[in-house]
Formats: C-alpha cells, structure tokens, sequence
C-alpha cells in the first residue's frame, strides 16, 4: 500500500488540460502523489499537448486518455477538476475525495494556425502549473 495521496484530474475529453496536468504533477510532486487523469468521455492526447510539454521536458506521449468510468468506485484523496463541464458531471467518489476546481480555456477548441494554437497550449499549461505549484506548497 503506497503512502501517497491519490490524485484525479478531470475534464471533458482527456485531451489536453487534464493530460498536462496529470504529467506537471507527477513532474512536480511525483514522490507524494499518485496522479491519474480522466475525462467524462474519452478520446485521444493532443499532439499539441505533447509538444508543449516536451518544450519543458516532460513527456506525455506515453499517456492514454480514459473515461472516469475507469475509476468509479476508486478511492481518491483529491479530486480536480479542470474544466467548468466535467465540475458539473463529475460523479461523487467514494471515501474522503476533497474536490478543487480550476476552470482553464479549453486549448483544442482554439482556431488559428498550428502557432497560434500552440502558443495557448503553452499559455494553458503555464496556468495548470501555477496552481499545481500551489497545490504542492499547501502541503496537500
């Protein structure tokens, strides 16, 4: 039985926030926790959520997007969600689950050049980090 907190992150598509944030956190604070990420369908990693990550030395090309249905009836100690519609379709888990929400843009739905979405990937991923960054000094 492992002694770190385990951590869900939640939104739509498991596509890009979610799965970014899965990787900061294992990259920031993969000693105290066990992260998983999910989303209330499941469909595939953006390539443009891997190249940002890359660009800071973590790979998630390796990840999987999942549907929350995997974890159903999984203890959580946090549960995060990252997108106003998975908050709102996010199912109760079992045991002592504290819920955060952190409402970010949703990259994959930016128009543009492939520059121009990069550079909100970018932006995005930047923000998921300072609040795990938070997350991580609170001592959670």
């Amino acid at each position: 039985m492992s002694d770190k907190s385990r951590v869900l992150i939640l939104c739509t598509g498991n596509s890009a926030r979610s799965q970014m944030a899965e990787g900061l956190l294992r990259h920031l604070a993969g000693d105290k926790f066990e992260v998983e990420s999910a989303g209330t369908i499941a469909s595939f990693v953006r390539p443009h959520a891997i190249a940002a990550m890359a660009e800071i030395g973590i790979d998630i090309s390796g990840q999987r997007s999942k549907c929350l249905d995997e974890f159903l009836g999984v203890p959580f100690d946090y549960v995060i969600t990252v997108c106003d519609n998975a908050a709102e379709n996010c199912p109760v888990f079992p045991g002592k689950a504290s819920r955060i929400h952190w409402s970010f843009d949703d990259p994959a739905e930016v128009a543009g050049s492939d520059t121009e979405q990069l550079a909100v990937f970018r932006r995005v991923r930047d923000e998921i980090a300072d609040k795990l960054n938070g997350f991580v000094a609170a001592g959670n």
